[in-house]
């Protein structure tokens, strides 16, 4: 357990808590030695199934904007156990030297209602998202080794890749980022790691319709993936869209394709199905199915070869509930 900068606080406050165990602290760096993401998608993969087959209830999700950015707060039951999560979300921060996502979670047990553990939030909300791309990709991507690319090569890049290559062999890895550099730098960090031939692009989508997965992580509030840029059987993981006002997907793109949500009710206010259906070429009855639905076996994934399937990922709180038990058992 790591004490924050102003340990006789927290002291005489866990204390004051009543509780018989300590309240766990897990910074930054001891999530990412916890959590590998092998075991972050085997998590995100079950909870998805249980909400697929209505054991857990919907999670909620409550979002306020600011004038640079937006603080996200979202809160999920499941296992026995309470998250409520908040974060803030600031693109422009790495302008400045911060980091764009800054939070904390607060993980409860449910049947007294006990704080168990306060979690950094950044690294466990890289992992859990990339982890659903990854239960993504098992179900609805063709079976076979992959060849993807990664639009977007920031904080989430990587948990992005691992989760995938967690569920399927990559053999050929095309990154994309407005900021050369950055692509560079995972590019390096990967190529390490990986058996896989990466390779940096800037003419996207001559690239895109090579691949079998695109995964979309910007803070664009602009489509510009369009249907062209596909090849038939291509899976879309659309990532980058986690408010009202980010885009990545041309909404024609999604009314032509087999659209798989994480959380029907959420993505209509938040992703790219919400400008799909704001722009009138779509209606939330279009939609095949929820991921937790394909998961749990309730509706089918892929029927064919051809389809070109969009999973709109706008990450729920039931992801931060799985990742952070997983977290906070490791302990035991």
């Amino acid at each position: 357990m790591l004490l924050p900068a102003n340990q006789e606080v927290f002291l005489r406050w866990n204390q004051s808590c009543g509780a018989g165990e300590e309240v766990l602290l897990v910074n930054e760096r001891e999530v990412a030695e916890r959590l590998t993401a092998a075991r972050c998608v085997e998590a995100v993969e079950g909870v998805f199934r249980e909400l697929g087959l209505g054991a857990v209830p919907a999670p909620r999700v409550l979002s306020l904007h600011a004038e640079a950015g937006a603080f996200h707060i979202k809160a999920a039951l499941a296992g026995g156990y309470f998250v409520a999560k908040v974060n803030a979300n600031y693109p422009g921060n790495p302008s400045v030297g911060l980091p764009t996502i800054q939070g904390v979670l607060a993980l409860f047990e449910t049947k007294t209602g006990r704080l168990l553990a306060l979690m950094d939030s950044a690294e466990l909300t890289a992992r859990r998202t990339g982890a659903a791309t990854g239960v993504a990709v098992k179900y609805l991507a063709l079976e076979k080794p992959m060849t993807v690319t990664l639009v977007g090569c920031g904080r989430q890049a990587r948990s992005q890749i691992e989760s995938v290559a967690a569920v399927r062999p990559i053999e050929r890895l095309f990154l994309c980022d407005a900021d050369p550099a950055t692509a560079r730098s995972l590019a390096v960090t990967l190529s390490d790691v990986m058996d896989a031939e990466v390779v940096l692009v800037e003419s996207l989508f001559n690239h895109t319709r090579e691949s079998d997965v695109v995964i979309t992580c910007t803070p664009s509030r602009s489509a510009y993936l369009t249907q062209d840029a596909l090849r038939p059987g291509c899976l879309v993981a659309a990532v980058g869209a986690d408010n009202p006002h980010k885009q990545e997907i041309v909404p024609e793109l999604m009314a032509r394709s087999r659209v798989v949500v994480d959380l029907l009710e959420q993505c209509v206010v938040l992703g790219d199905l919400h400008h799909a259906i704001a722009a009138g070429v779509m209606s939330a009855g279009d939609v095949h199915a929820e991921l937790g639905d394909v998961v749990s076996g309730r509706r089918p994934g892929r029927t064919a070869e051809s389809d070109v399937i969009v999973f709109d990922s706008t990450g729920i709180a039931l992801q931060d509930v799985a990742a952070a038990i997983m977290v906070y058992r490791s302990d035991q």
